[in-house]
């Protein structure tokens, strides 16, 4: 029975749902039977992925009983470790059930899950690194925790057979994006296939390309789900995600569909709020004790609908975060809207600190309070500690190692990882010691971390038999001490950066609007100057007068 239905579009208006599903399944099954190349399946736990999968499943079931089925579909699903739990435990429940069911039929199908490299993990980049919370400039997350596991397993695949056939749920009416994606795809010189932009040697499949999200959800809804799941409970999923709790009955192009609602990971600050986790929570008292997740996030977001309030949150960043970058160096930023200043870079030990404490605490919590299957729920590994626990000791030169004593504290329990961390040269009472040798004027701890760097450096290189490294090391902690404080790190860089922009000039002397931009950028730097004058003087006046 065709679909009747002028006014809305549906991938499915010209041949009805069945007939358009039997012309897919057999369409897909041409395609696997063409070649030995092996194909790798994207799986989300999504209603768009569960769809490309039951499709592939079928075709792939239907060739097995015909003895056709000839070459293997790799089923990957790639865990963040900082999913939505609800989501997470979907898509684990789901993976150990297609894998017992594929090895009842006698499937080639390998359902798996991928999890990031320990140095690539969310909480050992912004906890043990000090990476601030992504955001649009500086999204270092995506690459790391989704990408890399996925990418790597496909190029190991190729290295293996020669090519590979990515199959993905991708659909154009998901976003303008997503659908300017899929286009740059369609350059293919195979029937049916595109060439992937960013891996050599492989090829993609989209087989809903053209549904819409009322076409995924009527396919799903009328068949079942092969591996044992009930594709009710996914919708439900979807509704409890949804604001106001209600899957809507679409009637016109008006209507917002269920499907819109998107999961993402419970700590992602690119958005003002993840409206999937704080929607589950506000539709189901018992999903509240999850609340703890959104708390986390709050420590580390930037965003939020309210300019001043995000001009707020902003600052209070700023503050939870060293004057200098990474490596030490001095980065200088000149725009309209936020003047000239510094850039910040990594989170300071006292806030990276206090995260984990709130992690390790939110962890306990979520194991007491939630349903069974989170009782052994883990927000942070302990090979994610130990990775931590090293960047701090041995990258940071953070010696006191702290790392064990606050697990001790937060748990109750003591810590399972290793009892010392190869032999630090001074022990707590040390650390405290030195820091109150420093003066009180030290208050961003520049000159105790300083002095503490080059003992470290001095104890890591006390084996060595070429000293060339050494003084290298000394150079560049002695550059990151260079400055005191933020005041007068950004009244140097400001000026470094004025000269800069001076000498630019003369390179662009026949450029008139290049020119007039400098000139602006140069007031725009005077004018920060001139402010960061004004506050000595009124700081003078102050210790004048007491």
């Amino acid at each position: 029975m065709k679909t009747e239905n002028n006014s809305r579009y549906s991938a499915f208006n010209e041949l009805g749902l069945k007939a358009s599903i039997d012309a897919l399944v057999a369409k897909t099954q041409e395609i696997y039977l063409s070649d030995d190349i092996p194909w790798v399946l994207g799986y989300s736990g999504g209603k768009d992925s569960t769809a490309i999968l039951q499709i592939v499943w079928r075709a792939i079931e239907e060739l097995a009983q015909q003895g056709k089925a000839h070459k293997t579909v790799h089923i990957i699903s790639t865990d963040t470790l900082v999913e939505n739990p609800v989501v997470s435990l979907w898509v684990q429940k789901s993976i150990e059930l297609m894998q017992q069911t594929v090895k009842a039929r006698d499937l080639p199908l390998a359902p798996q899950m991928l999890k990031p490299e320990i140095k690539d993990r969310f909480w050992v980049n912004l906890v043990g690194r000090g990476y601030p919370s992504p955001r649009n400039k500086f999204r270092w997350c995506t690459p790391r925790l989704k990408i890399a596991p996925s990418n790597n397993f496909i190029r190991n695949v190729v290295k293996q057979n020669g090519e590979a056939i990515l199959v993905l749920g991708t659909r154009k009416a998901e976003s303008s994006t997503r659908s300017a994606n899929m286009s740059k795809y369609e350059d293919s010189t195979r029937a049916n296939l595109s060439r992937n932009k960013e891996l050599d040697r492989v090829w993609v499949y989209t087989p809903i390309g053209d549904w819409t999200d009322d076409d995924v959800w009527m396919y799903l809804m009328q068949n079942k789900n092969p591996w044992g799941l009930t594709n009710n409970d996914l919708l439900g999923m979807y509704q409890g995600a949804t604001d106001g709790g209600e899957c809507p009955l679409v009637v016109d192009s008006s209507t917002q569909s269920c499907g819109d609602s998107r999961f993402g990971c419970y700590v992602c600050t690119m958005v003002g709020e993840d409206k999937s986790l704080a929607a589950m929570i506000q539709n189901d008292e018992e999903k509240e004790w999850m609340e703890p997740l959104l708390h986390i996030k709050s420590l580390i977001d930037v965003n939020d609908t309210d300019p001043k309030e995000r001009v707020k949150k902003l600052q209070a960043d700023k503050e939870k975060r060293d004057f200098r970058r990474m490596t030490g160096s001095l980065t200088v930023h000149v725009s309209d809207k936020s003047g000239a200043g510094l850039v910040h870079g990594p989170y300071k030990q006292s806030f990276r600190e206090q995260l984990l404490e709130e992690i390790l605490r939110a962890q306990m919590q979520l194991q007491q309070n939630g349903p069974d299957q989170v009782r052994g729920w883990e927000l942070i590994e302990i090979a994610e500690l130990e990775e931590i626990r090293r960047i701090w000791v041995s990258e940071k030169h953070e010696v006191e190692d702290h790392l064990p004593a606050i697990y001790e504290r937060v748990t109750g329990q003591d810590y399972p990882g290793a009892k010392h961390h190869k032999s630090p040269i001074f022990n707590t009472e040390d650390m405290a010691l030195l820091k109150s040798l420093c003066p009180s004027e030290d208050k961003h701890q520049v000159l105790f971390q300083t002095v503490r760097e080059l003992l470290h450096i001095e104890y890591q290189h006390r084996s060595s038999l070429k000293r060339s490294k050494l003084l290298e090391n000394i150079d560049e902690a002695l550059e990151r001490g260079a400055f005191e404080n933020a005041e007068d790190a950004t009244e140097f860089a400001l000026v470094r950066e004025k000269e800069r922009k001076r000498l630019k000039k003369n390179r662009v002397a026949n450029d008139p609007k290049a020119i007039a931009l400098l000139d602006h950028e140069i007031q725009l730097i005077d004018s920060r100057l001139d402010e960061l004058k004004r506050n000595r003087e009124k700081l003078i006046d102050i210790v004048e007068v007491a």
